[in-house]
């Protein structure tokens, strides 16, 4: 069972409740839609699945109808409290109220291998979370996530394509990804402005470079990205000399834009080593 728009109106109004716009909230109200997600996501009862977001449980009731095992991580004081109600009868969901982006992911997991993170992210917090579990959270091997579209571009964007930026990099470095649908406006209470999509990451068994610091390669990255309509000699001015360039056989006249993951990775080991 799942919430229908009546039911999410209800549960907020018999709260004195409303959706915050400081927290990116727009509830899912479609049945169909959490368990599309949940079906792409190929949750099963083998799985250990954190939802961060779980908000009124709509993603959470159908996750935990698949017997896995559930975290959900709820920030709102009164959202939460719903939220424990509607899932106090499911045996393997578990509710931390707390901040995704501060919480002790080691504590939260017991830092044991095979988790998925299944959620709604709001735009604000989306790239963070994704770029600080891929960064420092090794043990969560997939996250499937619905975001704003343009963020889910981003994610996926390769060289060379308009969306291609920092967190594009920093992705391709630690996984694989790609949008397998769209999610259109109409299925949120309230309605936001933009369309939604699902975006399946995967992590890899090792990263995509080797050899280089990962903290090396994202600063460098981010630095060439910080001024990304000019030429990285000049956008990495002061920073890699004109030789190492040349050694990491990248043209200096190419934007940040032009340089794929193994190219930023070549350019990090010429300029580090």
């Amino acid at each position: 069972m799942t919430h229908s728009r009546q039911e999410i109106t209800r549960l907020l109004e018999s709260r004195g409740l409303a959706p915050r716009r400081a927290f990116g909230q727009n509830f899912v109200a479609d049945p169909n839609t959490v368990r599309r997600i949940v079906r792409l996501a190929d949750i099963s009862s083998n799985d250990k699945v954190i939802e961060i977001g779980a908000g009124l449980g709509s993603l959470t009731l159908a996750i935990a109808e698949t017997g896995a095992r559930v975290i959900a991580i709820e920030i709102d004081n009164g959202v939460v409290e719903v939220l424990r109600e509607v899932v106090k009868h499911l045996p393997n969901v578990e509710v931390v109220h707390g901040d995704a982006l501060t919480l002790d992911w080691a504590e939260l997991t017991g830092s044991t291998s095979g988790w998925h993170v299944v959620a709604n992210l709001p735009y604000n917090v989306a790239t963070p979370l994704v770029a600080d579990i891929l960064d420092d959270v090794p043990w969560v091997n997939r996250l499937f996530v619905m975001v704003q579209r343009e963020v889910a571009d981003r994610f996926v964007a390769q060289a060379g394509d308009d969306a291609y930026g920092a967190v594009s990099v920093k992705i391709g470095y630690w996984a694989t990804a790609r949008i397998v649908g769209d999610v259109p406006a109409t299925v949120f209470v309230p309605k936001p402005r933009v369309t939604s999509a699902l975006v399946d990451i995967h992590r890899r068994d090792k990263p995509a470079i080797e050899g280089v610091n990962p903290t090396d390669l994202f600063a460098l990255v981010r630095s060439g990205f910080a001024q990304r309509r000019k030429m990285l000699r000049r956008a990495l001015a002061g920073i890699v000399q004109s030789s190492t360039f040349e050694r990491a056989g990248i043209n200096p006249e190419s934007r940040a834009e032009d340089l794929d993951v193994q190219d930023w990775g070549r350019l990090c080991a010429a300029h580090t080593n």
